[in-house]
């Protein structure tokens, strides 16, 4: 997904009384804003300027279009003049895509000295918006609102949060996930309802024979495994076994074609995320380590062990984060360090982490494996950067979907990890360990997440919201018995809110 292809939606609400001139003034004007937006490094999708709707039926047809045109991820609505919210309820009742109220007006400041009642008639948002948004509320309309001057970065920064969410609910709404091999046996928090997670997020999953993976594998040409392969030698540090002329060439290759044939199997399904298991792998010859890796880093989603829900959410973010700074990737808690001041978390999996969190160039290399029963895997090895992140998941909990999302800080390492053959990341959890995993845990937060130095927790929520699932976030303001209580409230909340 580009985000150069997708636009949003800028509806302006008026109405025939106020004359010719102000009409005038009112299209000008949120022309010039949709422009100013537009054009400010925040925004990160197209807007597109309207006219200026006075009337019930502008309004429906207009809420039609943009449900109906797919580059079209959501709508930005603001009430420049008075807008009798009535107008707006077939309009809004047709609409299907997300909805962000803005709340400002065209000028900053208020002219004291001129200010006559042809500037109030023009200025009206103020009671406008209030209009608008009592409808909105009203209807029980899920939206977002952000409210303060359309030229304040601040203002700027919030809209462009919940264009990349709706990019991500966008994403997830055409998003395939190909599951190769089922979930990890008796494993519960990767496993969930796929039904649900389709009727929730638009996200489909099938599985898929291995072996059928495996056909494709072995039809790639050799020519194009030696140019892949060279493709390694000039991108990262390889290892004397695994250059031209080592002993292990052989297994590079080997790596090398799993990753041209995943290529292949996913672009002809049309499908930007996967799922292996080592307990399925038919006839491949190792467990894709570095191909994984790499389709990450080119944006496709991943889970390890058949989980395809943080497949699902890797490749969610990855689409909002495009054309930030910072990586994102599949990760697991794995072990702790309790000996440090603050104590911290050393992220990790068997293979499969994206280069896109490195902080150096990475080392590839090749060790055994102690599952799977395959020969040894190749695989990127190096250490995350240091820096702000989030870690979120998704678990099932029977009755509806949940996000468990932490603020943490990435940190460099004390000390090295020669003997570590995968690669990894260190962070201490906000606010602290012991509110954090406790938090979590209480949660029924998984092992398994996808972690963002790109997006934060504020695009997170504002994606929950829009798809409509429950988010429990733990960040430096957490307290562990208000975070049992807020549980016990949004319990309730997702109980009743699933009963109507």
């Amino acid at each position: 997904m580009a985000l150069d292809r997708l636009r949003v939606y800028f509806l302006t609400g008026s109405l025939h009384y106020y004359g010719e001139e102000t009409r005038r003034q009112v299209a000008e004007q949120s022309a010039h804003i949709v422009a100013g937006l537009g054009a400010a490094p925040e925004i990160p999708v197209e807007i597109v300027h309207t006219p200026t709707l006075l009337d019930p039926d502008g309004i429906r047809r207009a809420c039609i279009e943009a449900s109906a045109d797919d580059s079209c991820i959501g709508v930005i609505g603001w009430m420049h003049t008075f807008s009798p919210a009535k107008m707006w309820i077939a309009g809004l009742q047709a609409l299907q895509k997300p909805f962000l109220h803005l709340h400002t007006q065209y000028g900053a400041d208020l002219p004291y000295g001129s200010i006559d009642m042809d500037f109030m008639n023009l200025n009206q948002s103020a009671h406008g918006d209030r209009e608008f948004a009592y409808i909105m509320s009203r209807l029980r309309m899920p939206r977002k609102i952000v409210a303060g001057h359309w030229q304040d970065p601040a203002v700027r920064g919030r809209i462009g949060a919940w264009m990349r969410a709706a990019a991500g609910a966008h994403e997830a709404h055409n998003l395939r996930v190909v599951r190769f091999g089922d979930n990890m046996r008796e494993v519960a928090d990767t496993d969930g309802d796929k039904v649900e997670v389709q009727a929730r997020f638009g996200t489909s999953c099938n599985t898929y024979p291995v072996n059928e993976l495996v056909k494709v594998v072995d039809q790639m040409a050799d020519a194009d495994v030696d140019r892949l392969c060279a493709e390694y030698d000039e991108l990262y540090d390889v290892v004397p076994d695994l250059l031209p002329d080592g002993e292990r060439r052989e297994s590079l290759r080997d790596a090398a074609r799993i990753e041209l044939g995943l290529r292949a199997f996913l672009g002809d399904l049309g499908s930007m995320a996967f799922v292996d298991t080592f307990e399925d792998l038919g006839g491949l010859k190792q467990l894709p380590g570095i191909a994984a890796q790499r389709l990450m880093a080119d944006g496709y989603g991943f889970g390890a062990e058949g989980d395809w829900k943080s497949s699902a959410l890797v490749r969610i973010v990855k689409a909002m984060s495009e054309g930030l700074a910072g990586g994102v990737s599949f990760m697991e808690d794995y072990t702790y360090d309790f000996g440090a001041a603050s104590p911290a978390i050393l992220g990790a999996h068997m293979l499969e982490i994206c280069p896109t969190i490195a902080a150096a160039k990475p080392s590839c290399e090749i060790h055994p494996l102690f599952v799977g029963k395959r020969e040894d895997p190749v695989r990127l090895v190096f250490t995350g950067a240091a820096g702000p992140a989030v870690v979120v998941g998704m678990v099932d909990m029977g009755t509806r979907l949940r996000l468990v999302a932490n603020e943490i800080d990435a940190i460099d390492p004390p000390g090295d990890f020669p003997r570590l053959p995968v690669a990894r990341a260190l962070w201490v959890p906000k606010p602290d360990f012991t509110t954090s995993a406790e938090s979590w845990l209480f949660a029924g937060g998984p092992h398994h997440t996808a972690y963002s130095q790109a997006v934060g927790l504020d695009v997170i929520r504002d994606f929950a919201e829009i798809v409509g699932v429950e988010l429990v976030a733990i960040g430096a303001r957490t307290n562990a018995e208000q975070f049992r209580r807020e549980l016990d409230w949004s319990n309730a909340y997702w109980h009743l809110a699933g009963a109507v």
